[in-house]
């Protein structure tokens, strides 16, 4: 099976890249995870018939935490607290001014997420040979345009990019950074198109000089 590479830059100016185990004051990765990698490459271009896995992030600003407060009134509050119309103050630590080059590969999705597919996606897969090299160039080409699916974000939604588009000549990894992250969320949706929940963890995750490489296969820690 060919893989056909598909990159992009993207940046702005506050990006939330959420840990799970911070709770309700949440704290960010220092750098995007896999499944939000996959998420603003697919709002570039959607498309259940192929399957995109991001294989490697570069960091090109130095990492800045910042707190941040917002009032928030969604869902997630007490019933009590929404049948009076209040809110919470949410807490929270972003990044600050970051710029990422990231990569991934477009590959045909598998037999059996291939049957989940709706008709006109199957329809599009069936007049192509090459769903992968299909995918990349519409990629390329909405990304050269400026053209996406929904509006990319950095995180959460209300973190909009500055800029996204092909790769700058002049931005580069900061090759300063260097670390270990002993545990980062990976994926909560792992089995492509229709997936049910299931949460997965890569472990101990090395940046060197601001390079980050998603190992191939799904981690070990699954839940």
């Amino acid at each position: 099976m060919k893989e056909y590479v598909i990159s992009m830059e993207i940046s702005g100016s506050t990006a939330m890249w959420t840990r799970p185990d911070t709770g309700d004051c949440p704290v960010s990765y220092p750098v995007p995870t896999y499944s939000a990698c996959k998420g603003i490459f697919k709002s570039v271009l959607w498309g259940p018939a192929v399957e995109v896995i991001p294989f490697k992030v570069e960091i090109c600003s130095p990492i800045v935490y910042h707190e941040y407060h917002t009032n928030y009134g969604g869902p997630l509050r007490k019933s009590g607290v929404i049948s009076t119309g209040g809110g919470f103050q949410l807490l929270a630590t972003v990044l600050i001014d970051v710029v990422y080059r990231l990569y991934a590969k477009a590959v045909p999705v598998s037999r059996a997420v291939k049957s989940k597919i709706p008709a006109k996606a199957s329809e599009w897969d069936g007049k192509t040979t090459s769903p992968g090299h299909a995918y990349a160039s519409i990629f390329n080409r909405r990304l050269k345009r400026g053209q996406c699916f929904s509006i990319p974000c950095l995180g959460w939604k209300e973190f909009g990019p500055d800029y996204f588009g092909h790769l700058k000549e002049t931005t580069k990894p900061r090759k300063d950074i260097n670390m270990t992250i002993p545990s980062m969320l990976r994926d909560v949706f792992p089995d492509g198109y229709g997936s049910a929940l299931r949460y997965v963890y890569d472990q101990n995750v090395a940046v060197k000089e601001g390079v980050m490489l998603f190992s191939d296969t799904e981690a070990a820690n699954a839940q």
